[in-house]
């Protein structure tokens, strides 16, 4: 199985899957730990010179999340992984989660920083699959 996890530096799982710009992928097999490389991720970073201003609702100016310009930009953060068929992050809307399961990723939320953690939760069954919260809409929360 492969798992992509949203990662800036490789040791530590962002807190907001589209803020990441990288995917730590790593390949495991029987419980152990086959391979891992690091893939460049789509991301706000990448996108900010083409994004339209939306209200967040809080005054913030931010792109929606659910609109056809957004599923865009899902699809193409979702193309560096379509070999694996798990994701774990920290944080992410249900734009981004709903490409996802489009894709046939499975998605888990975790509270941990460090990946080399949540791959050993995850191979141990310690993270259930990630239910999106309605009420958690703003982009700059902490999970």
């Amino acid at each position: 199985m492969k798992i992509a996890i949203v990662t800036d530096d490789g040791k530590t799982i962002c807190p907001h899957f589209g803020r990441a710009t990288k995917y730590a992928v790593i390949d495991i097999q029987e419980g152990k730990i086959i391979s891992r490389e690091m893939r460049d991720k789509a991301g706000h970073h990448s996108f900010q010179q083409l994004e339209e201003p939306h209200n967040h609702g809080n005054g913030r100016q931010h792109g929606a999340g659910m609109d056809a310009h957004s599923a865009d930009k899902h699809t193409q953060m979702v193309q560096a992984i379509m070999d694996c068929s798990v994701l774990l992050t920290r944080g992410m809307g249900s734009g981004a989660k709903i490409s996802m399961e489009q894709a046939n990723i499975q998605t888990y939320q975790v509270n941990l920083q460090d990946i080399d953690e949540a791959i050993l939760a995850l191979i141990d069954g310690e993270i259930n699959q990630y239910v999106y919260d309605q009420s958690c809409g703003e982009h700059n929360h902490h999970h």
